[in-house]
């Protein structure tokens, strides 16, 4: 529950949903009206979860049944193959109880598929909603699916679908091979620029693939998708891709603050907006809100607020902080912004707030500049670390654009 400090402000930032006439066809979308012939007379393997529905709203495993497409298989990613387990929770194998369909978890002991798992597939297409962060997990379920495909030679398909933050911002430095995991498998930044299908294109194309393999990719491209365009320029109704990002907003910011799961300030877990609600119990909101403020305008628009998280850290507990959301994406810098947060909390608590260094070097996904940000060098010093590898980056990553 929620209390605002400053009254009438924390509802009137876009954190209500809207919904335009469509304008962007999905690949999904493509693949049934056009394409279905990559699938015909195939035992199909379909990498999914609640966001895996055509425009219209309808599951796309209800349509290619209802089509005769032979669906075998179902592998679900984090949070399953309903989009309603916790982050981090195990999920287990069954089968789907509206299709019958047996359900592979990818997300627990087994984060690849296995050969027995595809042993009854001839092609494995996916079709999840990215929110293009690097440390958001599904990319790296594609890529492990990718590289699943490909050491069984049987095709590989991505729909295609919006990048929620567009496809012009980049920010972070590259996952640095060191740090690799399953928030961070491949060279990119951490706001990386690219639909899944473009960047299934650059992980293919660059033989990032364990063992250098390359995959027989076939990707089935959106229809009027534009690189500026944000969530919101879509047209589409958002279907939230996991429980703690429920709207299309949450994914403007979620690059800044998922840095707070490094430390023992709440990144809003619990609350009906997390990731922009941020705090915990020794945080002074009003100081905290006024410190941002000056130094985040006009990027973003801040409320201190009281909170208790229902859930996770801090749970029943109640909290002071702030209430963020992105006012200006275009001049939005997230990492640079997730670090000065950061730096602002433990410059008010500093004998309070903790940081996991593991855990930060993790997310950001160099132990150079998790070094930086625990020595409490200036935000824009430690962004200016990663420039020339984002020029570098934007070079690499153009030969593998789909769209303008």
């Amino acid at each position: 529950m929620y209390k605002c400090l400053l009254p009438g402000l924390l509802f009137c930032w876009g954190v209500t949903q809207s919904f335009s006439l469509q304008s962007v066809e999905l690949g999904a979308d493509v693949l049934v009206k056009e394409r279905l012939d990559i699938l015909r007379d195939k035992r199909v393997g379909l990498i999914t979860n609640q966001t895996g529905r055509l425009s219209n709203g309808t599951y796309l495993v209800d349509t290619l049944l209802s089509l005769g497409i032979n669906v075998v298989a179902l592998f679900g990613p984090e949070h399953g193959i309903r989009g309603e387990a916790d982050a981090g929770e195990r999920i287990s194998n069954g089968r789907d109880p509206k299709t019958g369909v047996i359900v592979y978890s990818l997300y627990g002991e087994t984060k690849k598929p296995t050969p027995q798992m595809l042993a009854e597939v001839d092609v494995l297409v996916y079709d999840i909603q990215d929110v293009g962060a690097r440390f958001y997990t599904y990319i790296s379920t594609m890529g492990l699916a990718m590289e699943a495909a490909a050491e069984r030679g049987i095709p590989f398909v991505v729909l295609d679908r919006p990048n929620p933050l567009g496809g012009e911002k980049l920010d972070g430095p590259l996952m640095s091979d060191s740090l690799r995991s399953f928030v961070g498998m491949y060279p990119i930044p951490l706001v990386y620029g690219l639909t899944c299908g473009e960047l299934a294109r650059m992980i293919n194309g660059e033989l990032w693939l364990k063992g250098r393999v390359s995959a027989l990719l076939i990707v089935v491209p959106m229809r009027d998708w534009m690189r500026r365009m944000l969530w919101k320029d879509t047209g589409l109704r958002w279907i939230p891709p996991s429980p703690n990002i429920p709207f299309p907003e949450t994914a403007l910011v979620y690059p800044a603050t998922c840095f707070l799961e490094a430390t023992n300030v709440s990144e809003g877990r619990g609350t009906s907006h997390p990731f922009q609600t941020l705090g915990a119990p020794f945080v002074e909101g009003q100081r905290l809100s006024w410190l941002l403020a000056t130094n985040l305008n006009p990027t973003l628009n801040i409320v201190p607020i009281d909170f208790t998280p229902s859930s996770s850290k801090y749970r029943r507990i109640q909290c002071q902080g702030v209430f963020i959301d992105v006012s200006d994406f275009s001049a939005f810098r997230p990492v640079e912004a997730g670090i000065l947060i950061m730096q602002t909390i433990r410059s008010l608590s500093s004998a309070d707030f903790k940081i996991r260094r593991k855990g930060l070097e993790r997310l950001i996904g160099s132990s150079m500049v998790a070094q930086l940000i625990l020595e409490n060098k200036e935000p824009s010093l430690i962004a200016s670390t990663w420039s020339s590898q984002l020029q570098e980056y934007r070079l690499l990553s153009s030969r593998y654009h789909l769209y303008p």
